[in-house]
């Protein structure tokens, strides 16, 4: 039979009651433990310390009374101030360390009802992390109702998670929703993308180091930093502001104003103190964007209130404290600068502790269609107009939206701004084929590619009696002809499969037959002529 280990901690107030016959008529939390119909615990380990040595005897021979099956050992302690959190858990954490486990042929409960709160946690702590392999009990007094001289309950508490599947199924929902609020509510699809934003929710909720966000122009780096700040607001990780400021924009003396503040005086036209955008982030988050384009006087200021939550306002001698979490982001490839002596190798090191790249939208087609709803939706919700495509005008946009032709120069922004416009100039809430192809030549033109596109090049008549298919297959054959140098270099790579298996090939061969099937030549569709971009 398995025998029942417990511990805990003697009560210096509950379980002491007295010397007489009247503390029987007292309920007693330790002696409760010991007095249950349906729990025999074989062994008791009290913990106490020399000021309760004779209330340790007298528990022990009550204890050998009621429960003669129960072995008591005394555990003397030295503790000196029960409410330090530090000084108990290392007393405990020191116990557990030293004693022998026999889980196998073992059950053991630790009594949490007895000892300071602090001692509670602690062992709570130590369970929770299996390095004491118990489960918790807590008994209670007898019901006022209940017969006289009840010995009270005794609930057992159970740490592994895993048993509760309601719990654990209430965290993963939780820990969905936090992502899901991380992506804004837009189902991605590309693995990166969620991999990353999965380390991001994990790290915003654990830390306050500074993150370091690189990637291209409108990739979301500003919106993410926002939402990196509401996400860790909700769980009350903030009570300052979210502050957001663009280097690039800041220049000489109204650089370090706008960062750090300033005394009356500290310049030519400073006529009164200004706070400061690093003071105006106390308590919350600041936002640095773009910060290879910060000066080395301001990078050398910034790693000081980085490191130390203090600094100097400009044209000050006192300093001034605030403590923020920073969030920077970049275009521009750090270490490089560092190699080139533009950015400070201490400050990059300190703000390189986490960083991600977020990838631009060409790396990321799988997102485009969900962020095109997302889109659509957020256009809905700002004007109150629902708009939605047809069918084939759908189509057409993805198809180009996701073709090589697609440069995306300007990312997520610029994918925001394309459905914009569509939806602006729908009629009847309905996006038109019409509409889309006036906004593909509109983006084509933005991109500063003014050729056609592989439909422009036939007839109305040729085009209209184009599968989707072949109108997709034949955009991005024309696309690999225009970045090729000759018809030849365009059939390798066109055919860089297909060749392999052949004993004679002839790529430019091939590929001419092909185009002339459509009624187009490599000459045509090489030096397309501009007038057919605009349609």
């Amino acid at each position: 039979m398995r025998k029942t280990i417990a511990f805990g901690f003697i009560g210096t107030v509950l379980d002491n009651v007295g010397y007489g016959s009247q503390r029987w008529e007292k309920w007693r939390p330790t002696l409760c433990l010991c007095q249950q119909e349906t729990l025999i615990v074989h062994r008791l380990e009290l913990l106490y310390d020399a000021r309760s040595r004779s209330l340790f005897n007298r528990l022990k021979t009550d204890i050998a009374s009621v429960s003669p099956e129960t072995e008591v050992i005394g555990v003397e302690i030295a503790i000196r101030n029960p409410w330090d959190f530090e000084e108990v858990y290392a007393c405990l954490h020191d116990f557990v360390r030293g004693h022998t486990f026999h889980p196998e042929e073992e059950d053991y409960l630790v009594h949490i009802t007895t000892g300071t709160h602090v001692a509670q946690i602690c062992w709570f702590l130590l369970a929770e992390a299996r390095y004491l392999p118990a489960r918790l009990a807590q008994t209670s007094p007898p019901r006022k109702k209940a017969p006289l001289y009840s010995a009270g309950e005794v609930a057992i508490i159970d740490l592994d998670l895993s048993r509760y599947n309601a719990i654990a199924a209430r965290f993963t929902r939780e820990r969905t929703e936090t992502l899901t609020f991380l992506k804004s509510g837009i189902e991605t699809r590309n693995p990166h993308f969620n991999r990353m934003i999965e380390q991001i929710e994990r790290v915003a909720i654990r830390s306050r180091a500074p993150i370091l966000l690189n990637g291209p122009t409108g990739a979301g780096k500003s919106f993410l930093a926002r939402r990196i700040y509401e996400l860790k607001l909700a769980r009350h990780q903030f009570s300052g502001p979210f502050i957001e400021v663009n280097c690039a924009t800041l220049r000489g003396d109204t650089a370090m104003s706008t960062l750090f503040g300033h005394v009356k005086g500290a310049f030519t036209g400073a006529r009164e103190e200004r706070a400061g955008l690093l003071r105006s982030a106390d308590g919350g988050m600041l936002f640095l964007d773009e910060i290879g384009e910060l000066g080395i006087d301001e990078q050398a200021m910034l790693l000081k209130a980085i490191e130390e939550k203090r600094f100097y306002p400009f044209g000050s001698d006192r300093q001034i404290g605030s403590d923020f979490q920073l969030i920077a982001g970049t275009v521009r490839n750090l270490r490089q600068l560092v190699a080139q002596g533009k950015f400070r190798e201490d400050l990059y090191a300190r703000i390189n502790l986490w960083t991600f790249e977020l990838p631009g939208l060409r790396q990321r087609q799988e997102d485009i269609e969900p962020n095109l709803d997302y889109e659509l939706e957020r256009h809905a919700t700002l004007t109150g107009d629902s708009v939605r495509f047809n069918t084939e005008a759908r189509r057409a946009w993805l198809a180009f939206a996701t073709s090589p032709q697609a440069a995306w120069s300007g990312n997520f922004r610029e994918l925001s701004a394309s459905v914009t416009r569509m939806a602006t100039l729908a009629d009847n809430g309905r996006i038109t084929r019409e509409v889309v192809d006036d906004e593909i030549a509109r983006l084509r033109y933005s991109w500063g590619d003014e050729r056609p596109s592989a439909l422009a090049a036939l007839t109305g008549e040729q085009a209209e009696s184009l599968d989707l298919f072949d109108r997709l297959q034949l955009e991005n054959v024309i696309a690999v002809c225009r970045q090729a140098r000759t018809l030849s270099e365009a059939g390798r790579q066109l055919f860089n499969v297909s060749r392999l298996g052949k004993a004679s090939v002839n790529d430019a061969d091939r590929l001419r037959k092909y185009l002339a099937r459509f009624g187009l030549t490599w000459e045509a569709i090489s030096t397309a002529p501009a007038e057919y971009g605009d349609r």
